[in-house]
């Protein structure tokens, strides 16, 4: 693919049509969501945005799913009917300062980011096979890198909370959740794969405080964005997931991490997060959530 870290996600689907694709992404009112399902629909895509409060998204197709509670999941599985084309799990928080737990006990982050997407992707594999070449698309980030997925407490119970170790397991979770997909439903022609979108100024960042974008240098001292040469516009940002969602050029690769619109090199994806082993011990884990929670 000849795609580089600065093309656009319209660029992406340049004289490709979506029409007849029924596509869901999560978390698309605003930001990275948003701009991934608009350039999917003027491709022609049929996509619905899931979101905690549909009323104020400015959609076609709207449906509300709160990722943070599995009944919510459960019930947004149960009102779609048809095949699907595609799922961009892209909904997501980052850095929650304190502690805080899902209605079904889980730390948030790793409930919102990983488990709500599980329980979605898996709710919905059968429309995903029915499609015949379904999609799943994972939204993960570089902060995984850094971040095994640490079985012995992945909810903070007994060791000490940090927002930032909390957000890279989630998103280490996340790849982890592509690579046990592409395992398991390969047979049903469905494909899963994650992604590094990049570094985009976005909601993500509003449990951020301006101490800590100072110290990371993506603030001045008058509080103003500093740009970074790695940075991405809106546009550039979502081009990834429209990648993985809607091109005909990755037709058939699975259980891959992409950044910058290529499958990553080592230097960009840990070992840890490619691990099958670990794969398949979380999804065990995640089921059996699932499974408690009815």
């Amino acid at each position: 693919m000849t795609f580089t870290a600065r093309t656009t996600a319209t660029e992406i689907l340049d004289g490709v049509d979506l029409t007849g694709r029924r596509i869901i992404v999560t978390g698309g009112a605003t930001g990275l969501g948003a701009e991934t399902a608009r350039v999917l629909t003027e491709a022609g895509a049929e996509v619905t945005v899931a979101v905690r409060h549909p009323e104020s998204v400015r959609a076609p197709r709207t449906a509300a799913l709160d990722l943070s509670d599995l009944r919510s999941v459960a019930a947004f599985a149960r009102s779609w009917t048809g095949p699907l084309d595609a799922l961009v799990a892209n909904a997501g928080v980052m850095a929650i300062p304190e502690r805080q737990v899902s209605a079904q006990g889980w730390e948030m982050q790793l409930a919102t980011n990983y488990l709500g997407h599980f329980a979605l992707a898996v709710a919905l594999h059968g429309n995903l096979a029915a499609s015949g070449s379904g999609r799943l698309v994972v939204v993960s980030s570089g902060a995984h890198r850094d971040v095994p997925f640490d079985f012995g407490d992945p909810q903070f119970e007994r060791r000490p909370y940090d927002r930032w170790q909390a957000y890279g397991q989630s998103k280490t979770a996340d790849v982890l959740l592509a690579v046990g997909a592409a395992g398991r439903w390969a047979a049903d022609g469905i494909t899963a794969n994650a992604l590094n979108p990049g570094w985009i100024m976005t909601g993500l960042q509003r449990h951020v405080d301006d101490d800590t974008m100072k110290a990371m240098g993506a603030m001045d001292a008058d509080g103003r964005i500093i740009e970074q040469p790695y940075s991405k516009t809106l546009a550039e940002g979502a081009a990834t997931a429209v990648l993985l969602a809607g091109s005909p050029l990755v037709a058939g690769i699975t259980g891959q991490y992409f950044e910058d619109n290529q499958i990553a090199g080592p230097a960009q994806v840990a070992a840890h997060a490619l691990d099958p082993a670990a794969a398949d011990r979380l999804w065990d884990y995640a089921s059996v959530a699932i499974t408690k929670a009815g």
